[in-house]
C-alpha cells in the first residue's frame, strides 16, 4: 500500500480505541494524519502518546456538530498540507437502553454524533476532493447497522442511517472519482469490551464462527484497504469485518 504515503488523512474519533489504531496505521504506511478528538485534553493525551511511538501527527478538537466550525477546521488543514486525500469518519458513541428509558434528548444525541456530524464533515471535504477530483470518505458503520440489537434502538438507527449515507454519496461522489465506503465492525476489543466479566466475553465469542473478538488493527487494516489503490473499482460497499458473525 504504498500509494497512502504522503497522503492526507483525516480521522475522527482517532484518540482511543479503533480511531487511534487506525490512526496508528496510516502513520506506519507514511500517511500525513490528522486526528480529531472531543477535547484539547485527549487530542493532547493521543499526540503525546503517538510522539512516544515515533508517529507524528497533527490533532484538532472541532464540535462535530457545528458545520462552521469543522467548514474553518477543514480550510485550515487544506491550506497547510495542499488538499485531502481520505475522510475517515469514525466519531460515535453507543447505547443500551431499553426506549422506554430513553429519552428523545438521548436518541437526538446518538444520531447528532453518529449522523449530522459524519454529514458534516463529508460536506466540508467534498469540494476539496472535487477540486483535485479524487479522494476517499471511509464511515464506521457497526454489525448492528445489518440486523439491530435488542436494546439501545438509537444506535443501530444511527448506523442503518450510515450505511444509506454512504451508499447514496457513492453514487452521487462517483463522478468525481471519489471513492465512498463503509465498515461494519462486529465485537472488537476495545477498552469498553475489554471491562466486560468473562461470564459475558465467552458466550459472546462463541455466536463468531472465527472464534475470536475482533482486534482494533483489525478494522484499521479494513481503512487501509479500502483507501488504498487497491480497492480503486470497490465503492458503496460495507464492509463486515466480524468474523462471519452477521453471515
Amino acid at each position: 500500500m504504498h500509494d497512502l504515503e504522503n497522503k492526507v488523512v483525516i480521522i475522527t474519533g482517532g484518540t482511543r480505541g479503533i480511531g487511534l489504531e487506525t490512526v496508528r496505521a496510516f502513520c506506519e504506511k507514511g500517511s500525513k494524519v490528522i486526528l480529531f478528538g472531543s477535547k484539547k485534553e485527549t487530542v493532547d493525551k493521543a499526540i503525546e502518546t503517538l510522539k512516544l511511538e515515533g508517529k507524528i501527527v497533527d490533532g484538532y478538537y472541532p464540535n462535530l456538530n457545528s458545520y462552521e466550525e469543522i467548514d474553518n477546521v477543514i480550510k485550515e488543514i487544506n491550506d497547510k498540507y495542499g488538499r485531502i486525500d481520505v475522510l475517515i469518519n469514525n466519531a460515535g458513541i453507543s447505547a443500551n437502553s431499553k426506549i422506554e428509558d430513553t429519552t428523545s434528548d438521548d436518541f437526538i444525541k446518538i444520531m447528532n454524533l453518529n449522523v449530522n456530524a459524519m454529514f458534516n464533515m463529508s460536506k466540508a471535504v467534498v469540494p476539496y476532493m472535487k477540486k483535485n477530483k479524487s479522494g476517499v470518505i471511509l464511515n464506521t458503520s457497526s454489525m448492528v447497522s445489518i440486523y439491530g440489537q435488542p436494546s439501545g434502538v438509537g444506535y443501530p438507527a444511527s448506523k442503518f442511517a450510515v450505511n444509506g449515507l454512504t451508499k447514496s454519496l457513492a453514487r452521487e461522489l462517483a463522478p468525481f472519482n471519489i471513492r465512498v465506503n463503509a465498515v461494519a465492525p462486529g465485537i472488537t476489543k476495545t477498552d469498553m469490551v475489554s471491562s466486560l466479566p468473562k461470564e459475558i466475553i465467552e458466550p459472546l465469542i462463541k455466536t463468531i464462527p472465527l472464534g475470536r473478538i475482533g482486534e482494533p488493527r483489525d478494522i484499521a487494516n479494513a481503512f487501509l484497504f479500502l483507501a488504498s489503490d487497491m480497492a480503486s473499482y470497490i465503492t458503496g460497499v460495507i464492509l463486515q469485518v466480524d468474523g462471519a458473525a452477521t453471515n
